[in-house]
């Protein structure tokens, strides 16, 4: 086969040891490989470096294995061309598996060519994405707090979320101390209610009539002090972000004009994607590495179940939680690409679609720098003809059991 790069190396990593193979071109012609196994401490990736240097290597490949693969990645990416490869499509003969093989095996197809490197973001995109991460951990975390919470006051006969909207509100967490501080009647509880919660005070009464008892108290004050802790976290963790991602403001501001994308969001996906579009090279292959896109599964003429990839779960959560709300929004296309196809195809596949419209906008505006251009809600209706529309609405009544006839209107 023929050779694409003449100096590589592939790099067979785990978390204590890494096994580096390097082939150069022969003094006598044909290629000449050399095998040399290294630490993982920065000591050792220091000596790692030094070694694919002295061998003058232009490109390094290596697997993506867990996050074994960064701390070396991070070492030689600013002295040769990393390329981080999908595991996926290293798959090596059958019966030869050890750790030089594989390394060997790295090399090969990195030299012929044979792989393609996955994204990797630039540094501070890396570092916005570690934050972000982060911090829908911890919303999360926030979340399942929330309903442990719930849980507990269901187990002691306090029925307070079947009455206030919100549990943790401020008439919420009030009548929370109050419980956690020894009072339970349920009129002076009741009374601590602020707002249009006080129109509910009989409700409130009947609500809080429970049977809180010591070990309930000792669980609701440690659940409320941990949400204390998350609320605080989270608040940093955005003040943060907001620091991280200043330099990307422009970029936030045009994905924000997308309806359903807050600012929140906008924050989540240039964390993943970053702005520099040039990496993807099309909308159809950014959508292809985020698993945003059904996938082929054509043999012999038969058609099987194009189900989506698999892609970054931080991009798809966001993506999808965007796409809900664009579907709640009024007379806009991203509203009418839903409604159109929930019907045909069900909730779910109506959200990836969304999902997948909202990610390829967002390809174009941060590749032209312009904002969102709404199509409209009536962009499928005007897509086909008159008569086409007509005729789809004929069969819809047609399967009522409804016999249509049709006759237009004089001028």
């Amino acid at each position: 086969m023929e050779t694409v790069i003449e100096r590589c190396a592939g790099l067979d990593v785990h978390k204590d040891t890494v096994v580096a193979c390097v082939r150069v071109p022969a003094p006598g012609g044909g290629r000449h490989q050399v095998v040399e196994t290294f630490g993982t401490t920065t000591t050792a990736l220091l000596a790692l470096r030094d070694w694919l240097a002295a061998h003058a290597v232009t490109t390094v490949g290596m697997e993506s294995t867990g996050v074994y693969w960064k701390p070396i990645y991070y070492v030689l990416e600013d002295d040769f061309r990393c390329w981080l490869l999908n595991a996926r499509h290293l798959r090596n003969v059958p019966g030869r598996k050890t750790d030089v093989a594989d390394a060997a095996w790295i090399a090969q197809l990195v030299e012929h060519g044979l792989v393609r490197p996955s994204f990797v973001p630039p540094k501070p995109i890396r570092e916005l994405r570690h934050l972000t991460r982060y911090r829908k951990a911890q919303i999360e975390e926030r979340t399942r707090e929330s309903q442990r919470l719930d849980k507990v006051l269901q187990d002691a006969g306090i029925k307070l979320s079947s009455v206030a909207s919100d549990l943790l509100g401020v008439s919420g967490r009030a009548m929370l101390r109050a419980l956690v501080e020894g009072s339970h009647d349920p009129t002076v509880l009741a009374e601590l209610a602020r707002g249009t919660l006080r129109n509910k005070l009989p409700a409130l009464r009947e609500a809080l009539r429970g049977r809180f008892s010591a070990h309930h108290r000792l669980l609701v004050s440690a659940i409320l002090a941990k949400l204390e802790f998350l609320d605080g976290l989270i608040g940093e963790l955005s003040a943060e972000i907001e620091r991280v991602i200043a330099p990307f403001a422009p970029a936030v501001a045009l994905l924000r004009t997308i309806p359903g994308v807050d600012h929140r969001t906008a924050e989540a996906v240039i964390a993943e994607i970053g702005v520099d579009m040039r990496r993807f090279g099309a909308a159809g292959r950014l959508a292809s590495w985020a698993g945003m896109c059904p996938g082929n599964n054509d043999s012999a003429g038969k058609h099987g179940c194009g189900t989506t990839r698999k892609g970054s779960k931080w991009l798809r959560t966001h993506l999808t939680q965007a796409a809900k709300a664009a579907s709640r929004t009024k007379r806009t296309y991203l509203a009418a690409q839903y409604a159109r196809l929930r019907g045909r195809r069900g909730t779910a596949k109506a959200t990836i679609a969304v999902a997948h419209s909202i990610l390829v906008a967002a390809y174009h505006m941060l590749d032209r720098n312009q904002p969102y251009h709404d199509l409209g809600p009536d962009y499928f209706r005007a897509r086909h003809s008159r008569e086409h529309h007509l005729r789809r609405l004929m069969r819809q009544i047609e399967a009522l059991g409804y016999k249509v006839s049709v006759e237009q209107e004089a001028a």
